[in-house]
């Protein structure tokens, strides 16, 4: 995707309707974004926990979740397997099958600290260093791209300055997007029993791409002894799971009660 074509479908997104105002409004369909995969492993902990094989047990069981209890609702996967899928073809998915929410699911790490917690971000810019280093290094995966510098036209996951051009993206769906994170990070705090760090703002790349409410949800930190064994654990992925379904079940509800 060229970026004249970020910036033509940025501009669009000014002009459109929120969720929350469009008449008989279903949530029909969510995209369910397993990150990292493949040659891309993400972080990693010291028991040697790889990031992508976390969420994507992590995603699967909340994508069988939704499946299970919500009828009528469409769940689609940007991967249901270990295998490495690009930035555009993630947003592309959702994009394509006019996804009603895009949830990309992740896990965290600081080398030498022992931070812990969950955080959910939506697309914004950064407020602070720790929010801009967490983005760098998720959109730093498309540096593995092929051709990437003609995908993403000189985008540089490095640079603050490649980061101005998310100041040109006043998304539509910003306020629907808030609202699901914030359910998210309720979840996590009160029915799951982690630590949250609440709802941040960051460039993530992925998002920006997206043209639906859109969250990238950090489940834990893999640098984190305690959270590396909850996030390795069967138990713990399938209370991270039930979470973030059911904050899906609340945002479904109050969305189409609003029609």
């Amino acid at each position: 995707m060229k970026r004249r074509e970020f910036i033509q479908k940025s501009s669009a997104l000014v002009t459109l309707p929120l969720f929350s105002f469009q008449k008989d409004f279903k949530v029909r369909t969510v995209v369910i974004d397993a990150g990292h995969g493949g040659k891309d492993p993400g972080t990693i902990g010291k028991k040697r926990t790889q990031e992508k094989d976390v969420v994507l047990k992590i995603a699967l069981k909340t994508g069988k979740y939704i499946e299970d209890n919500l009828a009528g609702v469409k769940v689609l996967y940007t991967r249901k397997t270990d295998k490495y899928i690009e930035f555009q073809d993630r947003a592309d998915l959702a994009n394509k099958n006019q996804a009603d929410l895009f949830i990309s699911i992740h896990a965290n790490a600081i080398v030498g600290a022992n931070a812990y917690g969950t955080e959910t971000y939506v697309m914004g810019l950064h407020k602070d260093k720790s929010n801009f280093d967490v983005a760098k290094r998720e959109n730093s995966v498309i540096l593995m791209d092929e051709n990437y510098k003609e995908k993403y036209e000189g985008f540089d996951p490095n640079s603050p300055e490649s980061y101005i051009l998310f100041s040109l993206n006043q998304s539509a769906y910003q306020e629907n997007s808030l609202r699901f994170a914030q359910l998210v990070e309720n979840q996590f705090k009160t029915k799951v029993g982690r630590s949250s760090r609440g709802v941040k703002q960051a460039g993530f790349l992925v998002l920006w791409m997206t043209t639906t409410p859109s969250v990238l949800v950090e489940t834990g930190f893999l640098s984190n002894d305690k959270e590396e064994m909850f996030l390795a654990s069967e138990n713990g992925q399938d209370l991270i799971a039930s979470g973030i379904y059911r904050a899906f079940k609340e945002y479904k509800a109050e969305i189409e009660s609003l029609n």
